[in-house]
């Protein structure tokens, strides 16, 4: 889903514990993700083989993202890309935003 690719998007940046991930999530959309539908969606991930769910102590887990995780998000910008490079102006417009973040 696409808030399941979020959570995947996050986690490109760092591991995350939950509440960190919730956080990231309700400043994207600007409203309140509520803890049934965050921990369902990553224990889906994890399931799929996309997301690892380690211990950081008794209470808190941590989410990060895997190597088939990682190979999803390429895989949906790769097709976005596809979609969206239509002519030279929008390729530009893509290198130059991957050139912001590198």
């Amino acid at each position: 889903t696409a808030f399941q690719q979020n959570i995947l998007t996050i986690l490109a940046e760092e591991a995350r514990y939950g509440l960190a991930i919730k956080r990231e999530l309700e400043e994207y959309y600007g409203s309140e993700v509520n803890h049934g539908r965050l921990y369902p969606n990553l224990d889906d991930l994890v399931e799929m083989g996309l997301v690892e769910k380690s211990e950081l102590d008794k209470r808190t887990n941590q989410y990060a993202l895997t190597d088939d995780g990682e190979d999803v998000l390429l895989s949906q910008f790769r097709w976005e890309f596809s979609k969206f490079v239509a002519d030279d102006d929008r390729a530009a417009a893509i290198e130059d935003l991957v050139a912001e973040f590198q």
